[in-house]
């Protein structure tokens, strides 16, 4: 099995998945001027409201009829909510911070509009700025990691040639399911309405993780590899390294996404978006540490991008 022979119509895979999600986000970013995804209120502040009802569910406009009549506690309007049912007895609220007087009037102009009472489950506001240090923080935890993932893939192989170039095409394969993650968190998002939150944050850095373990196994077996056939040339090592690891690879994340496909069809509500987020990202990060981690140790190996443009100019002159 030569996987790394068809190295470029992997790396072609890869770029057709993450441009969708680029193309989404980009979208979102200039029709909202907020950035790239739609935040929750972990990231940009606001106030959650969850609440269940007795009897018949209302429908959402009677809901948004409700929030449209107040303000947030800095005096701008609550028109903008965004309201989720939870289940057949429950909704979501997410809009602008609010304080506890006006969560109650908020709820008793609910009662008085639908005949219902309703049942506060979750009530949670997070200031704007509170929301700022949360988000530079996750930034900074993206970054941090990525430089000691480099670090220690750098002084793990230091024992090979070029252990540089292990860690860099580790990082490159890392960002790659960040790419396909925040994607998938955008069109969800445009799609569904749904949020990046606290746990989509989780979720991404656990990708993180999967993808680089996942990656230096793959690396660790060509290490191996290059201490035993030392003769062989480099391509051939890497594929033999790869093919050795792929059903490990392969069947070690097949557990992993079986038990949150589970959770993601039986899990409930408030888990179904971080459980899809890991979903995506896991499978990412299985392919990537195939198709893209390792091609990129051999594209690098043969200095390829010296013959990109002229073997591209050698065929143009050819009659």
């Amino acid at each position: 099995m030569n996987i790394i022979k068809n190295r470029y119509l992997y790396f072609l895979i890869s770029l057709l998945v993450i441009v969708p999600g680029i193309i989404f986000m980009a979208i979102h970013w200039t029709t909202t001027k907020e950035g790239p995804l739609a935040l929750g209120i972990d990231f940009r502040g606001g106030s959650l409201l969850e609440v269940q009802f007795t009897g018949t569910l209302p429908a959402p406009a009677d809901i948004q009829a409700v929030y449209n009549q107040f303000q947030s506690t800095g005096g701008q309007s609550l028109s903008d909510s965004v309201i989720q049912p939870l289940g057949t007895d429950k909704y979501s609220i997410l809009s602008k911070q609010i304080d506890d007087a006006t969560k109650g009037k908020i709820v008793a102009a609910m009662q008085a509009k639908t005949g219902e009472t309703p049942n506060v489950l979750t009530f949670s506001s997070v200031s704007a700025s509170v929301g700022a240090e949360v988000t530079n923080a996750a930034l900074f935890a993206i970054l941090a990691a990525a430089l000691f993932i480099i670090l220690y893939i750098w002084y793990a192989f230091r024992s090979v040639e070029h252990p540089v170039r292990y860690g860099t095409a580790a990082i490159i394969a890392m960002f790659h399911d960040i790419f396909v993650v925040l994607g998938v968190e955008a069109m969800l998002g445009y799609f569904l309405h749904w949020e990046a939150d606290a746990l989509f944050l989780t979720a991404l850095l656990t990708v993180i993780g999967f993808s680089v373990h996942d990656t230096i196994v793959v690396f660790d077996r060509i290490r191996e590899n290059s201490n035993i056939y030392r003769r062989v040339d480099y391509e051939t090592l890497v594929n033999h390294s790869v093919v050795q690891t792929l059903d490990r690879s392969i069947n070690t994340q097949l557990t992993v996404m079986f038990t949150l496909f589970a959770l993601a069809l039986f899990g409930g509500d408030t888990t179904r978006h971080f459980v899809i987020i890991l979903l995506a990202g896991i499978f990412s990060g299985t392919y990537s540490s195939i198709f893209n981690a390792s091609p990129i140790l051999v594209v690098w190996e043969n200095r390829e991008w010296r013959t990109w443009f002229s073997r591209k100019k050698a065929e143009a002159q050819q009659p």
